[in-house]
Parts: C-alpha cells; structure tokens; sequence
C-alpha cells in the first residue's frame, strides 16, 4: 500500500470516528429532549387532572345550594299555582252567584214600579158602585187585578198581608201603636194599611201596619 492510500484511509477513519460520535450526541439529544416532552406531557397531565378534581368538588359542593335553589323555586311555584286556581274559583263561584241572583230577581224593578198600578186597582176595587155601568167597569178592573196577581205569582212574587200576625220589622213597617184591646194581643198587627210584597226571599215592599201596644205602655197610660 502507497503511502498516499494509508494516508486517505486514515482519513476515512477519522470521518468514520466523526460521524459515529455526531450520530452518538444526536441521539442522546433526542433522548433528553424525548425525556422532556415525556415529563412535560405527565406534568401537563396531572395539572389537567388536579384542575378537573377541583371543578369537580366545587361542583359538588355548589351542587346542594342549587338544589334547595330549586325546590324553593318549585315551592313558590305550586303555591303562586294553587293561589291562582283558588282565585279562579273564587271568581267562577261569584260570577255564577251573580248569575243566579240576576236571573232570581230579574223582575224586581218590573215588580216594583207595577206595585202603585197594583194598589189603584185595589182601591177601585174597594169603591162602591150602583149603576149597572159602574159595575160593569168593576168587573173589567177585577179581570186585569187578577192578572196581574197570577203575573205576579209566576214571578214567585206574593203579597205580605200580616193582619193578626205577629210584628215582624224585616217584613212590616209599624207606622204607629194603639190599645189592642183583648182581639188584639200586644206586638200583634191590628191593621194593614197597604198591603206589602217579596220577591221570592227579598222583600219588594214592606207591609204599612199598625202594630197592638204593649201591655206595659197600655197601663202606663
């Protein structure tokens, strides 16, 4: 062998040497740098589970407030719902009273304005006659009285006539007292001056009454 061919071996062994040791400090490279990233990825890892642990319990421990949040909230609800539902009632049941009231008395300002028609021809009625056309005139004025009693009636409308009954101030007005004497007893209607009328339970009028004096008045006098 030359001495110029040993010399170019030695070269390439020397290049050889170089690359081995280049290729050697590269690979420790990679591995320290694949050594960082593993434990990065580990730190990495452990921070997003210690982050997740502690959502978790504040979660949790905010869990029980949002529920009693709730069930006050469901609690208002029912009750705003129950309040409603009775109000809704309330109003159904008045507006049916109403109703049924309405239709009871539907009649009374009819009644009440035809009690003075009615009185005139009671009044009539108590007048004498002795001409034949008097009479005649009577009969006719006792026909309409009639109707208008069975009018009334239908309406469920009746005459308050308390003659020998006891004083009663929801249903007479006393317009004043005198000695009953013995027909009489005390707090007894002696006389009726204009009859009076109810409509069903509700007086349209009150009956005009004089009322027999009590006993103790009487002897005072």
């Amino acid at each position: 062998m030359s001495e110029h061919e040993a010399h170019k071996q030695h070269e390439e062994e020397v290049e050889n040497i170089d690359s081995t040791q280049q290729e050697t400090k590269d690979n420790q490279s990679q591995d320290t740098e694949s050594r960082m990233t593993e434990e990065d990825l580990i730190q990495e890892t452990e921070a997003q589970a210690t982050e997740s642990v502690d959502s978790q319990m504040e979660a949790t421990e905010k869990e029980p407030d949002l529920i009693e949040q709730l069930q006050a909230k469901n609690e208002e609800l029912e009750d705003r719902t129950l309040r409603l539902q009775a109000e809704i009632n309330n109003i159904q049941k008045r507006n049916a009273r109403e109703r049924s009231l309405a239709a009871k008395y539907r009649s009374q300002n009819l009644a009440s304005n035809l009690l003075e028609v009615l009185d005139n021809l009671e009044r009539a009625l108590a007048t004498e006659t002795t001409s034949e056309d008097a009479q005649a005139l009577k009969q006719g004025v006792e026909m309409v009285h009639k109707q208008f009693i069975a009018a009334f009636n239908q309406e469920k409308i009746t005459v308050v006539d308390p003659l020998g009954q006891e004083f009663d101030p929801n249903l007479h007005q006393a317009i004043s007292v005198m000695p009953g004497g013995d027909q009489y007893p005390a707090n007894t209607v002696m006389q009726v001056l204009q009859k009076g009328y109810q409509l069903d339970d509700r007086i349209l009028r009150p009956a005009m009454v004089i009322v027999a004096e009590e006993t103790s008045n009487a002897e005072d006098k």
